[in-house]
C-alpha cells in the first residue's frame, strides 16, 4: 500500500478550476479499488490519497493522469507502508482477518 502525499503548487483560485476533473479521474480508481480513501488536508493545501497498489511505478501511473498533476497544479509524495493493525471493519478489506 501506498500513502499518497499530495501538495498544491498553485493557488487555490487555479486549483478550483479543476478539481471537478481531478475528482471525476479518481472516482475510477475508488471504484476498481485501486484507492481506499482519501480527502482534503486542513488547511486545505493538498490531499492524502491511501492506494491499495503494490508498484510504486503503477502508483505514478495513475497519478500522471490526475489533472492537477498533468497540468502542474500539484505535486505529490509516497510512502509506502504495510498494514499490520487496523480496526474491525477495515481487516476484510486490508486482509488482516
Amino acid at each position: 500500500m501506498f500513502l499518497i502525499n499530495m501538495q498544491f503548487t498553485a493557488p487555490l483560485t487555479e486549483i478550483d478550476k479543476l478539481v471537478g476533473a481531478h475528482r471525476d479521474y479518481l472516482t475510477g480508481k475508488y471504484q476498481d479499488g485501486t484507492l481506499l480513501f482519501g480527502g482534503r488536508k486542513v488547511p486545505r493545501q493538498g490531499g492524502i490519497i491511501i492506494s491499495t497498489q503494490t508498484s510504486k511505478a503503477d502508483v505514478e501511473a495513475l497519478l500522471a493522469g490526475d489533472p492537477l498533476i498533468e497540468n502542474q497544479l500539484a505535486q505529490y509524495t509516497l510512502t509506502e507502508f504495510e498494514p499490520v493493525m487496523c480496526n474491525e471493519q477495515m481487516a476484510g478489506i486490508l486482509g488482516l482477518e
